[in-house]
C-alpha cells in the first residue's frame, strides 16, 4: 500500500506505482498533477533545481495534509511524493494524486493538496541560474521574504517516521 511509501524521495517518483497502489472500485475519477522543472522563472533562464527539506516533519506533515484533505473534500484516497535533491530540465518534483467518485470533488481535493503542500511543507526550492548564479524561491513551500534557507542539520538523506523531541517544535 502506497501509506507506508516515504513521501520525500531523493530518486524518480513513480507515478506508475502510485496509481496501481491507490485503486479502488468506488472511484470513478483519478485526479493527477506532476510539476516538473522548467527552464525558466521570472524572466530567468533556469538550468537546474535543487530541494531540500527537514525530511522528518516533511513526511509527517504530507501526511496529515493527505487526511486533512480526504476528510474536507469526502475523497477516499490522497497522495502526495515530493523529490527532494538536484533536479534538472524535465524532472519531475511531485506527484499529487487524488481518487473521488466524481471528478469536481477529485480536481478540488487535488488543488488544495498542491496548495497546501507547497506552501506549509518544509521544503525548500533552490534555483540554479545561466550566469551560474542561484537563489533560495521566495513562497515556496515555507518561504517567504522573512524565511531563511535550511541549515544543513536539517537535510537528511532517508525517509523518516519517527519524530524526535527537538523536531516536535516545527
Amino acid at each position: 500500500m502506497i501509506a507506508s511509501y516515504c513521501r520525500i524521495q531523493e530518486s524518480a517518483l513513480s507515478l506508475d506505482a502510485m496509481i496501481a497502489d491507490s485503486a479502488r472500485p468506488d472511484c470513478g475519477a483519478l485526479a493527477l498533477f506532476a510539476g516538473t522543472v522548467r527552464n525558466h522563472h521570472q524572466l530567468r533562464p533556469v538550468t537546474a533545481l535543487s530541494y531540500s527539506a527537514h525530511v522528518a516533519v516533511a513526511e509527517r506533515m504530507i501526511r496529515e495534509i493527505e487526511a486533512q484533505i480526504c476528510a474536507q473534500h469526502a475523497v477516499p484516497v490522497c497522495r502526495v511524493v515530493h523529490r527532494i535533491g538536484r533536479l534538472e530540465i524535465g524532472d519531475v518534483a511531485i506527484y499529487a494524486l487524488v481518487r473521488a467518485a466524481h471528478r469536481a470533488e477529485a480536481f478540488a481535493a487535488l488543488r488544495a493538496a498542491v496548495d497546501v503542500t507547497k506552501h506549509t511543507v518544509p521544503i525548500w526550492k533552490e534555483e540554479f541560474y545561466a550566469d551560474g548564479s542561484s537563489a533560495f524561491v521566495e513562497g515556496c513551500c515555507i518561504g517567504d521574504a522573512t524565511s531563511t534557507a535550511p541549515a544543513a542539520s536539517h537535510r537528511h538523506a532517508h525517509c523518516v517516521d519517527a519524530v524526535s523531541p527537538l523536531e516536535e517544535h516545527w
